[in-house]
């Protein structure tokens, strides 16, 4: 579902009109990043009250700008690819950028430039999250993220990734609701579930989609160009009413109804 960005967001804009230097408060607890923002900057599309690129970035280029700009791109590396989050402006991000711009109608140099940023804008609210998926969808077990296989701060910075390779996929279904019946899970929600003892649903990296108005296989086919290596759906032993996504590195694909 839709989410409406807060008033923050919009004083941030103003204050980028005005030319105004300001910080943005982030919780660095919850893995979502603190910076402050020159607004001056005639290369910064806008401001944003999650986070603001100073500058073009480019192969080559290194640092957490390049970082957080991965986290955003992370759903478009490639069929069957991972795009790794290290930093580094590689051959790898600059075809991710280039993937991502060319869905949204931009020009596709793979240059993340004030249009490549303006759209990150567009979709990204406040907390970092992409428009259409929220950090409730993503975690029906607490409310703290506590209790996985990594710490609760990790745990969540791993359900944001989830969240923007979802929206990836989502829009390249023709931007259709994707229905995320679960995500996060403690050990002990694991447990009561009957989940794998191992269960990329402990580090945050998984999500159990419902059918929707796409169907289960359409689910699991396309889930396989937007960076989940673990792709489980109709056919697989358990997973008959739901398509279970998920990163973390690796690949195992099997939804044998869908002919994967």
């Amino acid at each position: 579902m839709a989410k409406r960005r807060s008033g923050t967001m919009l004083a941030a804009a103003a204050a980028a009109v005005l030319g105004m230097t300001f910080a943005i408060p982030a919780s660095a607890a919850t893995g979502e990043p603190t910076r402050t923002a020159q607004a001056s900057s005639s290369e910064v599309g806008a401001a944003d009250a999650c986070y603001t690129w100073s500058g073009t970035l480019r192969e080559g280029s290194t640092g957490e700008a390049v970082r957080q700009l991965q986290i955003r791109v992370a759903g478009y590396p490639g069929a069957g690819a991972d795009l790794a989050l290290d930093g580094v402006y590689g051959p790898a991000t600059k075809a991710a950028v280039q993937r991502f711009q060319s869905a949204y109608g931009l020009e596709s140099d793979g240059i993340a430039g004030p249009n490549t940023f303006a759209k990150i804008y567009a979709l990204q609210d406040d907390d970092c999250t992409p428009a259409n998926f929220t950090y409730d969808e993503l975690n029906n077990c607490n409310s703290d993220w506590s209790g996985g296989k990594v710490s609760a701060a990790t745990a969540k910075a791993n359900a944001l990734v989830t969240m923007w390779k979802l929206q990836a996929m989502r829009h390249a279904m023709g931007d259709k609701p994707i229905v995320v019946n679960g995500g996060f899970r403690s050990v002990s929600c694991n447990s009561n579930v009957g989940g794998a003892a191992n269960s990329r649903h402990m580090y945050g990296h998984a999500a159990d989609l419902g059918a929707g108005s796409q169907g289960f296989c359409a689910l699991a086919l396309a889930a396989r160009n937007h960076g989940f290596g673990e792709i489980l759906g109709p056919g697989y032993p358990g997973h008959d009413d739901h398509t279970h996504v998920a990163g973390g590195g690796g690949q195992f694909w099997s939804a044998p109804t869908c002919g994967m």
